[in-house]
């Protein structure tokens, strides 16, 4: 191994799957440096990313379950600290190999499966508006990365209800909005909010297949309003953006019936919207450029057939690898590959996968969820000793020149 390049090491080490590098990073302390390297870390992420490989499907039922993409043979269990903790743990958001988890209200985690490690996030308290007789009632969830600082934040929304009324859906109340940093470990609370949130939540549409889980694209948290015929209002795409901690309103596609039921999902990085028309068909858009009305795009349009009848949900996951077909979530229940050319599916069986789920996509990589001000202390010792490395020999060489001139 001494005898290679240190180049031809690092090359080789990429391409390596993140359990196999954890293996190796016993081999000795110089293969330990470098795969914990910063530097090292990001290639890595970036290069799985481009590849779409170490690239990985959740299910998520009862308990979390994993499936290879490249594979899509037999799910294996989720296994993490703790995966045992309860039943029903909930992954509400998933960012370059990091996972968001759920356990109870006030026990949320933030996980790396391929690392094993995990950080649970400190509680904070919902509270509700002051002044007011009511209650929290249903709690939206997202999980995202911020570029700006290189920092992983979890969004969390509350919506409260009257204390007496069990099926008041909170329309007269603001949402409680607050935002977590991994970097500062520390929640903040956003005061500025924009009116429309106090009609955002919709009993039965959030409840089924998890959309109060926000999709994360462009360091954007998304979630849909969907229509309150009541209010004049329409399907609506309300954003997060995660660098200005601000929400944002995104523009929809020119969809060719107005009476549809909206979804939102992610390709890529690329938000999507998916359009389903009273159960019959649905069109997948996406938008080439991030707030750009006119970049929505049409990627495909789906009919329901004689095994999918209704067509109730439907969300794209990811390109195949030379990109001809789009991997499907159908129903909570199955898992379809479409055919961009020929405009047909086939459908994809998984063993031992439960009998309804929702999916999401990850990407096995080997960032870090320790104490991340205790990382940033580690970091300046190591540039204080380098400097110190780097004046030693400065001073050492200026020492031997004086001496040879005398």
């Amino acid at each position: 191994m001494s005898k290679l390049p240190m180049d031809v090491i690092t090359d080789i080490l990429y391409r390596l799957p993140v359990k196999a590098l954890v293996r190796f990073k016993s081999l000795s302390k110089p293969c330990c440096s470098l795969i914990d390297h910063p530097d090292f870390i990001r290639a890595h992420l970036n290069r799985s990313i481009q590849t779409k490989s170490n690239l990985n499907i959740i299910l998520k039922g009862l308990h979390l379950y994993s499936v290879e993409f490249d594979a899509l043979g037999t799910t294996v269990p989720l296994e993490f600290p703790l995966s045992n903790a309860a039943a029903g743990t909930e992954a509400f958001g998933s960012c370059n190999g990091l996972l968001a988890l759920r356990i109870t209200e006030k026990n949320l985690v933030l996980c790396n499966p391929s690392t094993r490690q995990f950080r649970r996030l400190p509680v904070s308290e919902i509270d509700p508006p002051p002044g007011e007789s009511c209650k929290s009632g249903y709690v939206f969830y997202g999980f995202g990365h911020d570029v700006k600082t290189n920092d992983y934040k979890v969004v969390r929304m509350a919506q409260f209800n009257k204390d007496d009324d069990e099926d008041d859906e909170g329309c007269f109340y603001d949402y409680e909005v607050k935002v977590y940093s991994l970097k500062n470990d520390c929640w903040r609370k956003i005061t500025k909010l924009p009116r429309y949130l106090r009609f955002m939540f919709q009993f039965f549409y959030h409840l089924l297949h998890r959309r109060g889980y926000g999709v994360l694209a462009c360091g954007v948290l998304h979630w849909v309003m969907p229509p309150r015929i009541e209010f004049g209002m329409r399907n609506w795409i309300v954003g997060f953006d995660l660098g200005t901690e601000e929400f944002v309103e995104v523009p929809l596609p020119e969809c060719a019936d107005r009476n549809y039921l909206l979804d939102v999902g992610v390709l890529e990085g690329c938000l999507c919207a998916i359009c389903n028309y009273d159960q019959v068909s649905v069109d997948v858009w996406v938008m080439k450029e991030y707030g750009t009305k006119e970049s929505w795009t049409k990627l495909l349009s789906v009919q329901k057939t004689r095994t999918i009848n209704p067509l109730t949900f439907l969300r794209p996951l990811a390109y195949s690898k030379n990109r001809d077909n789009v991997l499907l979530e159908i129903n909570n229940q199955k898992f379809a590959w479409y055919d961009l050319q020929k405009k047909k599916m086939r459908s994809v069986k998984i063993g031992d996968s439960p009998s309804t789920f929702g999916a999401e996509v990850y990407v096995g990589s080997l960032i870090r969820i320790e104490d991340w001000k205790k990382m940033e202390i580690e970091k300046q010792r190591e540039q204080d000793t380098l400097r110190k490395k780097n004046r030693k020999k400065r001073d050492d060489f200026l020492s031997q020149g004086f001496k040879l001139v005398l």
